[in-house]
């Protein structure tokens, strides 16, 4: 990638992340990248193109890190080492896990279809997880549900963090988030301690 294409992508992520992408303008974000405009159209065709690339690269290198820290974990222990991944991951970007999160639910735009994949391609990993941990959740279709709900509370949780309690160890996060889940997807155990 050259460094004015991902100029321009930091400025896009800093400025949705302030104003949302609705309130961000191509004018805005060739300014704040520091480019021509005829350089920001060159390397992103309209802003569709420009939110369409910067999502699909984040959800892309997202899903591989979670795909990675899935790999030879199983069960309970996968989700743990998912919602920690997870966590981690929108520690190192808050500004595109905010836009994100502002964005998941959209379903107006130009991009819909290439950010429902990379969505599901991330959700995949958290689903396979609880399907090892309850494999009742495969057999009642409710594995694709938990797993839009697991990866949304971490998502939730983490910015919640970040924003508003940043002082708070990450490790505090994670057992919060798995105690929500635990009498549903944790296996019934009275010595299992969070």
């Amino acid at each position: 990638m050259t460094g004015t294409k991902r100029a321009i992508l930091d400025a896009a992520i800093e400025i949705a992340a302030e104003r949302g992408i609705s309130g961000t303008t191509m004018d805005d974000v060739a300014e704040r990248a520091g480019v021509a405009k005829g350089s920001l159209y060159y390397n992103f065709a309209s802003k569709d193109k420009l939110f369409e690339g910067l999502l699909g690269e984040g959800m892309a290198a997202l899903t591989e890190a979670l795909r990675g820290a899935r790999a030879g974990t199983a069960g309970w222990a996968a989700i743990e080492v998912l919602v920690t991944t997870l966590l981690g991951s929108i520690a190192a970007n808050t500004a595109l896990a905010k836009v994100i999160a502002g964005d998941i639910f959209r379903t107006d735009r130009a991009w819909r279809e290439t950010s429902f994949a990379f969505k599901h391609d991330a959700l995949a990993e958290f689903e396979t997880a609880i399907v090892e941990a309850l494999p009742e959740a495969s057999a009642t279709g409710a594995a694709t549900l938990m797993a839009s709900s697991v990866f949304g509370a971490t998502l939730m949780a983490g910015l919640q963090w970040l924003l508003f309690d940043e002082e708070r160890p990450q490790s505090e996060v994670v057992a919060a988030i798995l105690l929500t889940f635990s009498g549903r997807l944790a296996p019934a155990s009275p010595s299992r301690e969070l």
